[in-house]
């Protein structure tokens, strides 16, 4: 019986492997291209996100006037500046309740907090979008390529039933086949875990520099509302 040839590349052995461990291949493959486009779209996001704040801050603490700056803001806003958002509903809701008769300072206080606390929340939710998917692959993919390797390394013993003498010649391109799926999970789990971790950090810091300006704000609100009691 004349040994079957084999095509040692990779491109070879990927096409020569079952249709289990070729399935596992393309699927891992999907996910690794899936997390790159979300590292690109996360990278961009967050540095819009740190970049407006940066030159949000400035603006606010420049002196200017909080109603021109209010303005301002609604006449040219940025949907990708979170700290504006946060700064719209929070002297909105400031503005709306002060115009209110016989509203207490307090009353208006609290509901400025709970409008901010609200743009915080959405903001958070923009900011940490699709970072589940970066660790379900982060911690998935590693596993679901040990799958296909152990798949494909099975077939390959299950087929030295039908050779007279086992080489390592023989067996070598079914482990080679298979190990390849092991090294595809890797390659999709290590990026993906990598940007998770630091899209997590990023996002953690730009949400403490939002409710650190929230609270900043709203002591400058709150002083402002008791200065039109007193």
């Amino acid at each position: 019986m004349q040994p079957t040839v084999h095509d040692m590349s990779v491109w070879g052995l990927v096409t020569q492997a079952t249709w289990v461990v070729q399935l596992i291949m393309l699927a891992l493959l999907a996910s690794s291209i899936m997390s790159w486009i979300i590292i690109f779209q996360r990278s961009r996001v967050m540095n819009t996100a740190k970049k407006g704040l940066d030159e949000f801050e400035d603006q606010f603490w420049s002196g200017m006037d909080l109603s021109k700056l209010y303005r301002q803001v609604t006449a040219d806003p940025d949907p990708d500046c979170g700290v504006e958002q946060i700064f719209k509903s929070g002297f909105k809701e400031f503005s709306r309740l002060s115009q209110l008769p016989g509203m207490e300072p307090d009353a208006i206080t609290v509901g400025t907090q709970r409008a901010m606390r609200v743009a915080i929340a959405r903001e958070e939710e923009k900011l940490q979008n699709h970072l589940p998917f970066l660790a379900t692959v982060g911690s998935t993919s590693p596993y679901v390529g040990l799958f296909g390797t152990v798949w494909g390394i099975m077939h390959a013993f299950m087929g030295l039933a039908n050779v007279q003498q086992a080489t390592l010649s023989t067996v070598a391109p079914g482990i080679a086949e298979a190990l390849i799926a092991t090294a595809i999970g890797l390659f999709a789990a290590i990026p993906a875990v990598i940007g998770y971790n630091r899209f997590a950090a990023r996002s953690e810091t730009l949400l403490g520099r939002y409710e650190t300006f929230a609270e900043e704000f709203q002591a400058i609100l709150h002083r402002k509302v008791h200065s039109f009691n007193d």
